[in-house]
């Protein structure tokens, strides 16, 4: 396979094991308990683990947009977590072709003491974006997220959903390979969310790629023609955005009645 046709992200037997007491286990926590395993001191009971991934395999070509769905607990966003590398897999590899940008958390990767122009600047460079080519988007970036009165005000002092729009703003204006979102489009008023899907939509044509965490019906049947759906960490169905919406829902009107 050339390197032109390979898959941009490819996840292979991928399973991820967490404390059932630790709901969103830190980097330390994971450190720690590994050293445990490693050095058989006070080993955590298995009846205290659980997989919240098992065995998840599937590969997402170059241009593609993708959904994960699934309920809540489902793994979505521990997939969205590994795929990016903020943690490691328990087991199986996470292969990633390109630069992405991850909106996985209100305001991910800011700093709450630095202004939100600051933090701009910050943010691309952690992308790989230098400040020279920074000051050539800025003001774009400033007016998407529609915070231009508080931009030299620091984060701290902005509400969750000013962060969210602002850290939305420069993932889809430093122009990456790969976009990994969970749930960041659902927020702002309806017309901000609407700009949001049209921007997506644009880099859609633009032949980025697009992996989307979202328990919104219409945006995934409108963004992503494809779709993988997750129940209790393992992939029930991967294909047509809906064909698998449909039965995706079916098993949630059967859940409810």
């Amino acid at each position: 396979m050339s390197h032109a046709h390979a898959p941009i992200i490819s996840v292979e037997k991928l399973y991820k094991q967490y404390v059932r007491a630790e709901q969103r286990p830190s980097f330390r926590h994971e450190a720690v308990n590994a050293l445990r395993q490693i050095l058989n001191r006070r080993p955590t009971l298995q009846s205290k683990q659980f997989w919240a991934l098992e065995d998840v395999s599937f590969t997402i070509n170059r241009g593609e947009s993708v959904a994960i769905v699934g309920r809540n607990g489902s793994g979505k966003t521990t997939l969205l977590r590994l795929i990016s590398g903020i943690m490691p897999p328990t087991k199986g590899k996470v292969m990633v072709q390109g630069k992405f940008a991850a909106l996985l958390s209100l305001g991910a990767g800011f700093l709450p003491d630095l202004t939100g122009r600051k933090n701009i600047y910050l943010n691309a460079a952690i992308h790989g974006v230098p400040p020279r080519e920074t000051d050539k988007i800025i003001d774009e970036i400033i007016d998407f997220a529609e915070i231009r009165p508080f931009i030299d005000s620091p984060l701290k002092h902005y509400s969750s959903g000013m962060s969210a729009r602002l850290g939305f703003s420069v993932a889809v204006h430093i122009l990456p390979d790969i976009v990994l979102i969970d749930e960041v489009l659902s927020v702002g008023d309806a017309a901000f969310q609407e700009k949001c899907n049209r921007r997506v939509l644009d880099l859609k044509t633009q032949g980025r790629t697009l992996l989307l965490v979202s328990h919104a019906g219409e945006t995934i049947r409108t963004l992503c023609e494809r779709s993988l759906w997750l129940h209790k960490g393992k992939l029930m169905q991967d294909g047509q955005t809906h064909l698998v919406m449909d039965a995706y829902e079916e098993f949630l009107t059967q859940e409810e009645s």
